[in-house]
């Protein structure tokens, strides 16, 4: 349908034969949608005048999901599967005529299988394809969802507590329990609802009489429904099959692995079981590669900030060091690198901690401190391993830090992270480990640090003006402060009500230029060297978050909560 759309947009004039041709190009060659590709190059402005477009063209009806509330027992006229194999859902219906909401018009098959299915008439409107499948997880969730599974446990006769250390429950009745059907349904489905909600991390959190669960979605916890607190034992238990642990030993920590296929993509999660005072905690990060975004011009860069990175990048040797707290994305713009970078000509190794996501043509090693592989061990094999290219997970000690800082020195291209609060302050970090200032003043060429800001929701944000004290609080330049007009988040039924949608980063990109590199010999402070590079240009965190809340992709409230 591509071709043929895009024949109609430069007819129509909505777009030019050469943004045709780029979207198609970025289409084949990040498998990516028509419509996002058309929205990324800025062809047109959202998939929804995408679909207004298309209705006019065949004279049908246009529909915004997130202005309207559908009745779930309408909706539910059209099967799961169906709805979801087809991206469609049923909006309301007038006697016998069933109205559908549809991304693809063309596609007759499922107008016919509806009016099959339901036995009605169908009329179609057209709605973009993102806004039916989020409409779709949003009213068919308690359908062979968690919801539906607890109802259907309610009845069950409580058990016993014999012991207050074993739960409730002897190894046998364990394993007797784990295999239940309702029980691994259960547990599925936590897992299923977290992925498709895009979830970054699921809890599930043991107290006193109950359970909690919650997910983490663009940075922030979520609470889901609770978990009936008789089955505690059980449902740990089955996670712990899942990830082929040891359900017997509760009272030590234990980490492991599930690899799952959810909508015909598989998924990997990563499994921590840690005892508590009321029982045992899990923690499972999931590692999605659909939900990994790997092209550097969309994970939020400033265009001088961007230029920056990508030209160090390129470099022939050095260490570019990335930095931040845990969470704030160091991994994912590692990984964003190593892709440019990342030809058949160059040896690219990689020691991580753990190994979250596996790339074609990069050799990654996972660290495994219990038998002496760490990164330090790891970087020096490496040395032997012809690399032009390594990126090192953590720099954590002075070992670690000396040898990348050597190999950079000789003729290696280095990546790695710190833990520190801004790019400024790793420079003394690095002499701090034991380093010593000029090679670290030889050594390192470009030192960026980041934080994740959650972007309003576009559907829901409203204007805002910011107030004297709020211009206070910013503390910035006045000349910074472009626009007292900025938005704030509302929240609504696409967004889950929180006004939130997706995240961005903001970077403080600091090139190491010769008159940083003479302050590191001259064992300036971090100060002093913080103020020569805003001088030739660096953007700091704080600024770099004010100019994302002048365009209004961010908040008041994210600026100050994360800078």
């Amino acid at each position: 349908m591509s071709a043929e759309l895009g024949a109609m947009l430069v007819k129509a004039g909505k777009i030019t034969p050469d943004q045709l041709e780029r979207a198609l190009t970025i289409k084949e060659e990040r498998k990516a949608k028509f419509d996002e590709a058309l929205v990324e190059i800025g062809a047109i402005s959202s998939e929804e005048e995408l679909s207004d477009f298309i209705g006019k063209q065949l004279n049908m009806g246009t529909l915004r999901l997130a202005d309207v509330e559908l009745n779930p027992e309408i909706v539910k006229l059209i099967p799961l599967d169906i709805a979801r194999k087809f991206t469609t859902i049923a909006v309301s219906r007038l006697n016998k005529t069933l109205i559908v909401a549809i991304s693809d018009p063309n596609n007759i098959y499922v107008l016919d299988a509806i009016k099959f299915i339901t036995g009605c008439n169908v009329q179609p409107v057209i709605s973009p394809e993102k806004a039916i499948q989020k409409a779709i997880e949003t009213y068919y969730r308690d359908q062979n969802g968690v919801s539906e599974i607890l109802r259907g446990m309610e009845d069950d006769d409580e058990l016993e507590i014999v012991a207050v250390d074993e739960q409730g429950f002897s190894e046998s009745d364990l394993e007797t329990a784990v295999q239940d059907k309702p029980l691994v349904r259960l547990v599925d489905s936590i897992i299923k609802d977290a992925v498709r909600m895009g979830a970054s991390d699921i809890h599930i959190e043991m107290y006193e009489k109950r359970i909690r669960v919650r997910y983490r979605v663009d940075g922030s916890l979520r609470e889901m429904a609770p978990l009936p607190f008789k089955y505690r034992a059980a449902i740990i238990s089955r996670v712990k099959i899942m990830a082929e642990l040891d359900i017997s030993e509760r009272r030590l920590p234990q980490d492991g692995r599930i690899k799952v296929k959810i909508d015909s993509r598989t998924v990997d999660l990563r499994v921590s079981i840690l005892p508590t005072i009321f029982g045992e905690k899990v923690v499972m990060r999931i590692l999605d590669p659909n939900a990994l975004m790997v092209d550097m011009t969309r994970l939020g860069f400033a265009p001088k900030a961007l230029g920056r990175f990508s030209k160090a990048i390129q470099l022939p040797y050095g260490i570019i060091l990335v930095t931040g707290p845990t969470g704030s994305g160091k991994t994912t713009t590692l990984y964003s690198a190593l892709k440019q970078i990342n030809t058949e000509d160059i040896n690219i190794m990689t020691a991580e901690d753990p190994v979250e996501f596996n790339f074609d043509g990069i050799n990654q090693v996972a660290v495994r401190a219990e038998i002496g592989l760490t990164f330090a061990s790891a970087l020096r094999s490496f040395l032997r391993q012809d690399p032009d290219v390594i990126m090192v997970g953590e720099i954590r000690d002075s070992e670690t830090a000396e040898i990348a800082i050597r190999a950079a020195l000789t003729g290696h291209l280095v990546f790695s992270t710190l833990h520190t609060n801004d790019a400024p302050s790793s420079i003394n970090r690095l002499i701090d480990m034991g380093v010593p200032n000029y090679l670290v003043a030889s050594a390192t060429r470009l030192i960026m640090a980041q934080r994740m800001t959650r972007k309003l929701c576009n559907n829901c944000k409203r204007p805002y003006r910011l107030t004297d004290d709020d211009i206070k609080l910013l503390n910035v330049p006045e000349d910074k402060i472009t626009t007292r007009d900025v938005f704030e988040a509302v929240g609504c039924s696409e967004c889950g009500n929180s006004g939130l949608s997706g995240r961005a980063g903001v970077f403080e990109v600091m090139p190491i230029t010769a008159e940083i590199e003479q302050l590191i010999l001259d064992r300036a402070t971090d100060v002093q060297i913080r103020d020569k590079a805003a001088e030739e240009g660096m953007l700091t965190l704080r600024y770099a978050a004010v100019e994302k809340l002048m365009t209004g992709s961010i908040g008041f409230k994210e600026v100050v909560a994360v800078t």
